[in-house]
Order: C-alpha cells, then sequence, then structure tokens
C-alpha cells in the first residue's frame, strides 16, 4: 500500500506522487541541457527538488548523457573552511559517480590534483579531466548548493565559471544548481558581479489545485476512502498547494488518526482541521525549521511589518525576494503570507513563551448554552492590556508588532480549551483579521476580531475599521464582531486611550 510521503524524496512504488518530470517545462529544460547551458533549479524546502533532479538523472542518462546527481548539503559543514568544502564535494561527487554511474575515474584522480593545485583550482582541473575523459557528454545536477557559505561558496561558482568556456569537450556541458535560494543572492566577488554564466532561473512551483486534488484522488482510487468535497477544498484552502503540507495533512489524517485508518469512512473537513492542529502542536520538523527562520534578521524585516499591519514602503525588496525563496511569503501581490498552515504557525510560534506565562482558561468566558462569551473575553484582555503591556511589550521579538501578538498569546491561551483561531494578514492592508471559532451545541460559534493601530485620527480609524469588520464579518458568517484599536502613543495617558463602544453586532474596544 502507498501512502503520503512527508519525508526524503518521492519513491513512485511507495508514495502519492505527482509524477516529477510534469512539474517542470521539460521542453525547456531539455533545451538548456541541449544547448549546452547552466542553470539554476529553485524552490523552499520539502518542495520535491531533489525527486525532481533524481528523475532529471534518470531522463538524461537514458537519453545519452553522462549525468550525475549529487548533494552538497555535508560540504557546508566547512563554513568558511575553503579546502576543507572543495575536498568534501570532490569526494561526494567521486561517491557518487561510481555507485550511481559505475564510473571509478574521479575517485582516482581527485586527491593527487588537490594536492598539487590546490583548492582554489582543483575542483576545476577535475572535472575538467572528467569530462575530457568521458565519452558521453557530462551533466551535473548539484543539489544543496546554498549548503556552502561565504569564501568556499565562491570558489566553487569562480571554478565553474573558469571552466565554462571549455565545455563540452573539457567541461561539463550543462550544471545545475539547485537551492533554496535564487542565484541573484549569491555574489561572486567584493564588486558584487553575479555568477554570469547562468542562462536561466528555473522556479520549482507548490502544487496546482487540480495537482493536489488528484493526488488525493490516488489515495481514494488505491483504498477506496473518499475525502468529501469540503474535505478536499480544506486541504486546498490551508495549504495553497505546499507540497509538504498537503502530504502532512493527508498523512496524518488517513494514516497516523486511529479513525482515519477506517478505510469505509470518509474523510472530512473536521478530519483535516484536527490533522493541522496535531502537526502544529507537535511542531513537526517541517513546521520547526519554518519557525526558526523568522530568528533571521532578513526574515524579520519583511514579517513583522506583516503582522502588524504595516505597508509597503518599509520592506527592501532584496529581503521580500528573500523570504519568497523560503516559502514563507506568497509569490504573487499583495504581500502575504504564503499560505493558511503557515500563517497559523508564525504567531503562535513567536507567542509560544507568552502563551506558557499567561493564566487563562476558557471556563471563565464560556457561557450555560456552551457558547463562549465573546464581550467578556475582549473585556478580559483589555484589562489584562492596560495592568501588563509595560512588562510585555519588551518580550516580543517583533516589537513592531507586540500588541496583535499578545493579543493573539491571549485569544490562544484561551481557545487550547476547544476553539481555534483563523488568521488573515498582509502588508498594506492596514489591519490583522482574526476569525474565533468555537464549537457550541453541535456547531460553531464565529465572531471576528479586527486589530488596528492608530495612525491619525481616532474617528477615521474606527469609521475605516467598522467598514472592514462588517465585510469580514459577511465573508466568515460570523455572529458579532470586535475592532480593536491599539494606539501607541506613549506620551498619552490611559483615561483617552482605553474606551469602549458599541454599535450594532460590533464592540469597538480602544487601548
Amino acid at each position: 500500500m502507498r501512502f503520503f510521503n512527508t519525508a526524503g524524496p518521492v519513491r513512485p512504488e511507495e508514495h502519492y506522487c505527482i509524477p516529477a518530470l510534469e512539474r517542470l517545462d521539460m521542453n525547456e529544460v531539455l533545451r538548456l541541457v541541449r544547448d549546452r547551458k547552466y542553470f539554476v533549479l529553485h524552490a523552499p524546502r520539502q518542495t520535491g527538488k531533489t525527486s525532481v533532479l533524481i528523475a532529471l538523472q534518470g531522463l538524461l542518462t537514458r537519453q545519452g548523457y553522462h549525468c550525475l546527481y549529487a548533494t552538497v548539503e555535508e560540504a557546508g559543514t566547512g563554513l568558511e573552511d575553503t579546502e576543507q568544502t572543495v575536498r568534501t564535494v570532490l569526494d561526494i561527487l567521486a561517491y557518487e559517480a561510481r555507485g550511481a554511474l559505475d564510473d571509478p575515474f574521479l575517485s582516482g584522480v581527485w586527491r593527487g590534483i588537490l594536492a598539487e593545485s590546490g583548492p582554489s583550482r582543483a575542483l576545476g582541473i577535475a572535472l575538467q579531466e572528467w569530462a575530457k575523459a568521458s565519452s558521453k557528454p557530462l551533466a551535473l545536477l548539484i543539489d544543496e548548493i546554498d549548503a556552502l557559505q561565504g569564501g568556499p561558496l565562491l570558489s566553487v561558482l569562480r571554478q565553474l565559471r573558469a571552466g565554462y568556456p571549455k565545455r563540452p569537450e573539457a567541461f561539463p556541458q550543462s550544471v545545475a544548481l539547485c537551492g533554496m535560494r535564487d542565484l541573484r543572492d549569491y555574489r561572486i566577488d567584493s564588486t558584487g558581479s553575479p555568477f554570469n554564466i547562468v542562462a536561466k532561473s528555473l522556479r520549482l512551483g507548490d502544487f496546482s489545485r487540480e495537482e493536489t486534488l488528484a493526488l488525493l484522488g490516488q489515495h481514494t482510487a488505491e483504498t477506496g476512502q473518499a475525502f468529501t468535497p469540503e474535505a478536499r477544498e480544506t486541504v486546498w484552502a490551508q495549504t495553497l498547494g505546499q507540497p509538504w503540507l498537503v502530504n502532512a495533512l493527508a498523512q496524518e489524517a488517513c494514516f497516523e488518526s486511529a479513525a482515519g485508518r477506517d478505510r469505509s469512512r470518509a474523510v472530512t473537513d473536521g478530519d483535516i482541521a484536527d490533522a493541522r492542529e496535531r502537526l502544529i502542536l507537535r511542531r513537526v520538523t517541517h513546521l520547526d525549521q519554518l519557525a526558526y527562520r523568522l530568528e533571521e534578521e532578513r526574515v524579520r524585516q519583511v514579517i513583522e511589518p506583516i503582522l502588524a499591519g504595516g505597508d509597503e514602503s518599509a520592506v527592501a525588496d532584496r529581503d521580500v525576494e528573500y523570504v519568497r525563496d523560503l516559502g514563507l511569503l506568497a509569490m504573487d501581490e499583495p504581500f502575504r503570507i504564503a499560505n493558511p498552515v503557515y500563517a497559523e504557525v508564525i504567531p503562535r510560534e513567536l507567542t509560544r513563551n507568552a502563551q506558557a506565562a499567561l493564566r487563562q482558561d476558557a471556563a471563565w468566558y464560556v457561557g450555560a448554552d456552551g457558547g463562549l462569551d465573546s464581550a467578556k473575553l475582549m473585556a478580559a484582555f483589555q484589562t489584562f492590556f492596560r495592568e501588563n503591556s509595560e512588562r510585555w511589550k519588551d518580550r516580543f521579538a517583533y516589537p513592531e508588532a507586540w500588541p496583535q501578538l499578545l493579543l493573539q498569546a491571549f485569544l490562544q491561551r484561551v481557545l487550547n480549551g476547544g476553539g481555534r483561531i483563523e488568521r488573515e494578514f498582509g502588508l498594506g492592508r492596514g489591519r490583522t483579521d482574526l476569525l474565533i471559532v468555537w464549537p457550541r451545541n453541535g456547531g460553531e460559534q464565529k465572531f471576528v476580531v479586527e486589530c488596528k493601530v492608530l495612525r491619525g485620527s481616532l474617528e477615521a480609524a474606527v469609521a475605516a475599521g467598522l467598514e472592514q469588520v462588517a465585510g469580514y464579518m459577511d465573508r466568515c458568517a460570523a455572529e458579532t464582531g470586535h475592532l480593536v484599536i491599539f494606539d501607541r502613543d506613549e506620551k498619552k495617558p490611559w483615561s483617552e486611550k482605553i474606551f469602549h463602544r458599541s454599535e450594532p453586532n460590533v464592540e469597538i474596544w480602544g487601548m
């Protein structure tokens, strides 16, 4: 029986999968190889790059190339040690050539070349001699190239560039460099010259909606277990086709859950929601790596204004490109978190310590009918914010977004008792939208919380906020709404910042 893959390259005999080579424009890839071009393939982690490269190696081998796939991730442990890095890269290439191609040539020569020529020339000379000795045109698919850093990375790129004019007789005909980042983020020397022999930069995209549904359909075809239409749409809506997330949600719902292993019952949207929550709470490797990236300054420069409802003018284009390459940001505009699962993980990670420190219990806000008293909850937060904001504002790693993050930590601590938050962020929106969903009497209770930072006139902010809350409530079919206005002016007394007004179906809270 096949299953959904969440670790390592896809094996079609073991895993449900979208055929790897269908995820790229193969006419373009084969033209690049045929025309002796060097190119870049980049995509975020666990998107399927390695599976594509391994499949491409097989295709090019069948087409008459001496094609080698190798990952140089281990060479990144040398950090700034160029000799150690080049030594490791040569050892990896030689080892993989022996195993995958039954070709011992590099194994017999690379140590002598390194000893004679040194690390700044050894890789280029070894590839030159290998290409000359090969009876077929040589093609290299080098994975995890951006595991190399600083001087060692530049040395490898310089040597590839130096040998480029000698191809194909005395250097690889085609080289594909694969990693998370586009090569625009690499620089060859202090003048900023790019690695200018690259003909094309290709990005491996996420699954389309059709591919996402097709992957789920493979499970149904092989096991007879259906996904309800709502479940299928939930998988797509929550992941927007991010390959690891699609596989992880489906694997959790169909194989890790005891109820999901009953093939006689269909997988529901509730099963998918439960699977999402379990993955987040377990901080599985993919999501943990995502959280780790939030510590990088370039990432903070982009994500913080999104969480704070800032605008695009404060964000550098190169930082946006970098965060997009990491997969944290959607590829199109407006600037926003890549998908709803990431939009849930990011604030939860940034508020994890705060949640642990807060003393809140859902039972304090639940009425006799089992519903959540949202007005009581928001009033409690307003009191908490006034009494505790001074000691909390310096405890968040993203200081520009601390009021919004503190509110979300407070709500999350309560909702861990059985509800959930759905979040919408985006640069230029001027607000953060939260949808609170709470189980009640076999159904769901929904209310909206919209956060705005006061910029300019309070009445203008309230007027715009009321319109936005009404639109969000209508779209989400929410019963009530709450508009929170954070006033960041430290010179104002609390008596001017704190207020509560009631409008039809909307409560307004000043803080």
